[in-house]
C-alpha cells in the first residue's frame, strides 16, 4: 500500500507558476519543488525569475524562468511552449499573476478600469485556455488553479475593478471544472487572506490596518508565503484527483470570524 508521502510525492511532474517569482506565487513554487515536481516560473521580470529560479534548485528539481506578461497572450503561448520544450510536459499550471490598483470609482477612466479586468480576468483565463490545451492534446489529465482574493467575497473599497476581477474567477472555474472533467483535469480556485508579501508592506506599515487584521483573524497573525507551499502540493497531487470546481480560502479564519 502507497503511503502518505507517495500520495503527495511530485516527482516527474511539471508544474506552471505564473508570477511564481515572488509572493504567494513562490510560496506555491517552494512547496512544489519541495515535492518533487520540476517548476517553471513565467513572470515579467527576467532578473526576479532567475533569482526565484537559482533558489529553487537548491531542492534538486529542474527549474526554468521565462518572461510572461499575461496582458500580452503571445507572451503566454511562447512560455507555454518553451516549457513542454525544456520541461517535456505540464502536468499542473498555477494562474497567479495578477493584480490592481485603487482608485475614485467616480472618477475612474474605462481605460483603468479595464486594465484591471485584462490583466485578472482575460490574463489568467488565457493562460488556462493555452495550458489546457497541452494537457488536452497529451492526455493524462491535468490541474489548473486559479488565485482570486478574500475582495471576492467581502469587495474592497476603491478597488471594484480589482474585486469584479477576482470573483469573476470563481465562475471561470466552475465552468471549465464542467466542461475538462471529461479529460481528467481539475480546476479549482484559492482565495488567499491578508498575506505578508511584497505587495501588502504599505498595509502592514500601517499600525492600525495591520493590528485590525491580527485581532480579526482567528489564527492570530497575518499569512505567511510558506502558508501556500502545502496547499499547492496537494492541488498538483493525485490527492485532488476527484475535487474539482471548488474555491478554498486561505485566511486564516478571517472570514468566518
Amino acid at each position: 500500500m502507497s503511503g502518505a508521502n507517495d500520495l503527495f510525492d511530485l516527482s516527474g511532474r511539471v508544474a506552471v507558476v505564473t508570477g511564481g517569482n515572488k509572493g504567494i506565487g513562490l510560496g506555491f513554487a517552494r512547496g512544489l519543488a519541495k515535492a518533487g515536481a520540476d517548476v517553471a516560473i513565467w513572470a515579467r521580470s527576467e532578473d526576479d525569475n532567475a533569482r526565484a529560479a537559482e533558489e529553487l534548485r537548491a531542492f534538486g528539481t529542474r527549474v526554468i524562468g521565462l518572461p510572461c506578461d499575461i496582458t500580452d497572450f503571445a507572451t503566454i503561448t511562447e512560455a507555454c511552449r518553451r516549457t513542454v520544450e525544456e520541461l517535456g510536459r505540464i502536468d499542473a499550471c498555477f494562474a497567479n499573476a495578477g493584480g490592481g490598483d485603487g482608485y475614485d470609482p467616480l472618477k475612474v477612466s474605462p481605460e483603468r478600469f479595464g486594465k484591471t479586468l485584462d490583466m485578472n480576468v482575460d490574463g489568467t483565463f488565457f493562460t488556462l485556455q493555452e495550458v489546457s490545451k497541452h494537457m488536452k492534446e497529451r492526455g493524462g489529465g491535468g490541474k489548473l488553479v486559479t488565485v482570486s482574493s478574500i475582495t471576492e467575497r467581502f469587495g474592497a473599497a476603491k478597488m471594484p475593478g480589482y474585486a469584479a476581477a477576482k470573483a469573476a474567477l470563481g465562475g471561470i472555474v466552475r465552468s471549465l471544472a464542467i466542461e475538462f472533467a471529461r479529460y481528467d483535469i481539475q480546476v479549482n480556485n484559492l482565495q488567499p487572506g491578508w498575506i505578508e508579501t511584497d505587495a501588502t508592506q504599505p498595509m502592514r506599515d500601517n499600525d492600525k490596518l495591520r493590528d485590525t487584521v491580527v485581532h480579526r483573524t482567528p489564527a492570530r497573525r497575518w499569512g505567511k508565503t510558506a502558508d501556500f507551499e502545502g496547499i499547492a502540493v496537494y492541488f498538483a497531487s493525485s490527492a485532488s484527483d476527484f475535487h474539482t470546481g471548488d474555491t478554498l480560502c486561505i485566511d486564516g479564519g478571517y472570514s468566518i470570524f
